[in-house]
């Protein structure tokens, strides 16, 4: 019997050494696309994706949006310190015009008054002041009185008072530098002896 070959009514065996076609086995070509469990699993991370970017948005969104109020709420705060601080700066400064004028009234008046003693020996004869040099003096005996005169004097008496016996004083310097040398020569000749 030949292979291939049957009796009745039966088909013939698959023999898998058979050649069914002139151009050998033909290729069985499977259906394309996904199966019912992978259009499933698609489909449910899509939906995880999707809704989890969603949210992640909306929250993000929001921490933005709080952000951005804090930040607007410290401007604001920051505007409301720096017109405190002008506020501050502008009474600090009428009140230092004030002192000012106060002080520049009081001074002219004091210089009125110096002028009108002296007035008696203003040209009274030979080697008497003018109305000039009186005026002058005055006004450089009352002028130095006013604030900035007694700042630069306090300020100059200050300074002159650090340079007789304070601790920058160069002597007091030199000798703590010659102190340190002749610490530093005893010791390395004690190293040297009992080297």
């Amino acid at each position: 019997m030949t292979a291939g070959m049957t009796f009745g009514n039966s088909a013939p065996d698959a023999s898998p050494y058979a050649d069914e076609g002139p151009y050998g086995t033909p290729v069985v070509h499977k259906k394309a696309g996904l199966t019912r469990r992978g259009k499933v699993a698609i489909a449910v991370a899509g939906v995880a994706v999707i809704g989890g970017g969603t949210i992640w948005f909306q929250v993000h969104s929001a921490a933005v949006a709080k952000d951005e109020k804090e930040a607007a709420a410290l401007q604001i705060q920051m505007k409301k310190l720096e017109l405190e601080e002008m506020r501050i700066r502008n009474e600090q400064a009428s009140t230092d015009k004030k002192a000012a004028t106060a002080a520049s009234e009081k001074i002219q008046a004091a210089i009125d008054k110096c002028v009108e003693d002296s007035s008696g020996q203003i040209g009274k004869g030979y080697g008497s002041p003018s109305r000039s040099a009186v005026v002058a003096d005055c006004k450089q005996q009352y002028e130095s009185l006013d604030g900035s005169g007694m700042q630069a004097a306090g300020s100059s008496q200050a300074t002159g008072s650090g340079e007789g016996g304070g601790i920058n004083s160069p002597a007091l310097l030199g000798l703590v530098a010659g102190g340190g040398l002749a610490v530093a020569v005893f010791a390395r000749k004690g190293k040297k002896a009992d080297a």
